[in-house]
Order: C-alpha cells, then structure tokens, then sequence
C-alpha cells in the first residue's frame, strides 16, 4: 500500500502509520489508548507544585522584555501563576472560550502521527509529570512545566493558534511524502525555538526559549547565534540541535505572517523536491538569506554545554 493510499482526510480519524513510513519507536504504556491520552491527569504533591511555582518565578523574573507581547498576554488570561501545576479541566474550559483549544495529559512523547492528529482537532497534549529538583536546570524530554508554560500560553492568541492546527494537518502531507523531519525542523525553528520581531525590539515566542532561563538570554543578547529572517523552505531543509542551545534563529515579523508562509505555502510541490536528509547545518548562513544577525558562533565553536563554554 502507498503511503498516500494510507492516510485518510478526515481530521477526526486518527491516522494509521503506514509501514513506508520511518519515525522513532515508541512503545506505548498499557494503561493509554491509541490517542496516548492518559486516563486523567496526575494528582500533583505538594512538593511538585513548589517545583513549578518556583520555575515559574525563576521565569518571570527574566521573561518582560524578552517573551513576545501575546505570550505575556496569554499568561495573564489562564493565571497560570495562581499557583501549583494548573488543573487541566479548568485550563481547557479557559483556553476554550478563548481560541477552542484544550489541553490533554500523555505519558510522555508522542508518535508523531498522534501528535500531529491532536494539533489537528485543537488538542495540545501536555506531558502529565514535571522534573524533580536534580532535573530542575534541564530536562530532555519535555515536561508539564515545558509544555503548559511555555506553550500553552501562545494558543490563546488566535492567529497563532490557528496556525498550530494547520501545523497539524500538515503532518498528513509529511506522512504522505515520508518527510516527517522536515516538517520536525519547521516545529523546532517556530513553535519551539522561534523569535518576532516587535515594535519594542526582538521578542521570544518559542516555548524551548521560554520555558528555560539560559536559552531566553541567550536567544535575544548573545553574539553567538545567527538570526535570520523565516523562509519556511530554507528552514525545512536545515538541521537543528537537540540538547544545546541553537546555533540559529529564525524570526517572524508576525504571527499573520507566520501563518501566511505556512498554510499558503504548496507543500505537496514542496516535499516532492525535498531529500530524506537536511541540506544546511544548524550553523550556516546562505546566499538567500535575510539575516538580521550574522552571529560569531563562539559558544558552539568552544564546544558548547558538553565543554562548559559560556553561552556568550
């Protein structure tokens, strides 16, 4: 069976994963369905909501002037300062009314193909666990305090929020086309690790900046990284990095923009010219760039988290 064979239209259905298509193996607990949503979300200890309320002052003392006006914005509407890990019930009613988001707790990282299918039907799954004190620095595998702070906030403006849904239906034509890692590289430089250009100066939208205190300095001040303007093509052919701050940054002028280059952009057309691996390093500058910053990458040329260079 072809994978365009595979996969059906119908948002609501959740799509099988053909065999042609290459993703990363997860094996599924016992106690979730094929969505991956858990039974409930976790009763929380006290200690674990002394754990987000104090990441979440640790931010705020570093985000005004750094995060993006509809962030900040966002934070204020759902109150997730109110204190402890938010209840995800009253979370989604709040994020509801505003944008039809909801809010849905999985175990841990999801199949790409359940992931996107969520986004598709206005679904942000949220990791139902958060770090412990030793994992407070870092954590690799995102956690409720990542997911719900950092990203949750940013679907209650409208615009953005609408572009995560076309995000997610946009996983089909990945599927179809067996190039899910570029449609990850596109996630990674917008939704995660993305920068707007405001009328105030350079703000952080990307939840991976703003749900850590390093990369939201290092992001916006540092000499470091280049920042260059978004072109979705270029960004969907570039290799990104993991367990490190980025090397690169790519920047929006709007989230109307954001959505435009996104949803109006041929993708079928797009992938058919696209290779299985990345063309451009996570460092690299090219002709057709805009950029804004030509960074000196001296963090990353140092060695980076793994030597202990500053992140300069």
């Amino acid at each position: 069976m072809s994978i365009a064979a595979g996969l059906a239209s119908d948002y609501r259905l959740l799509p099988e994963l053909p065999a042609d298509v290459f993703t990363a193996p997860l094996r599924r607990p016992a106690r979730v369905g094929e969505d991956w949503v858990e039974p409930a979300q976790r009763a929380y200890g006290a200690d674990e909501d002394r754990i987000w309320d104090d990441l979440f002052a640790r931010q705020m003392d570093i985000l005004p002037g750094r995060a993006a006006s509809a962030f900040l914005r966002g934070l204020d509407k759902l109150d997730l300062g109110r204190g402890g890990v938010p209840d995800f019930g009253r979370l989604s009613q709040e994020l509801d009314a505003l944008t039809g988001w909801r809010v849905v707790p999985v175990p841990m990282l999801i199949p790409d193909h359940v992931f996107f299918w969520h986004l598709a039907n206005r679904r942000f799954p949220a990791g139902n666990f958060i770090r412990t004190r030793e994992t407070f620095d870092y954590i690799e595998e995102p956690d409720v305090f990542h997911d719900v702070f950092g990203h949750v906030p940013m679907l209650t403006d409208p615009t953005y929020a609408d572009y995560m849904q076309e995000y997610g239906r946009a996983g089909w034509k990945a599927m179809r086309h067996n190039r899910l890692k570029a449609l990850g590289a596109l996630y990674w430089y917008t939704v995660e690790f993305g920068l707007i250009e405001e009328e105030a100066g350079l703000r952080a939208y990307g939840a991976g900046i703003l749900s850590g205190p390093a990369e939201a300095v290092f992001a916006l001040e540092a000499a470091s990284p280049n920042r260059i303007y978004l072109n979705v093509d270029r960004v969907m052919r570039t290799d990104y990095v993991i367990d490190d701050l980025q090397p690169t940054y790519f920047v929006i002028e709007s989230f109307r923009d954001l959505y435009h280059q996104t949803v109006e952009r041929d993708f079928d057309r797009l992938y058919r010219g696209l290779g299985p691996g990345f063309t451009y390093a996570n460092t690299a500058v090219i002709d057709i760039d805009n950029v804004l910053h030509r960074g000196t990458l001296e963090y990353h040329l140092r060695g980076g988290r793994g030597s202990g260079a500053v992140p300069v």
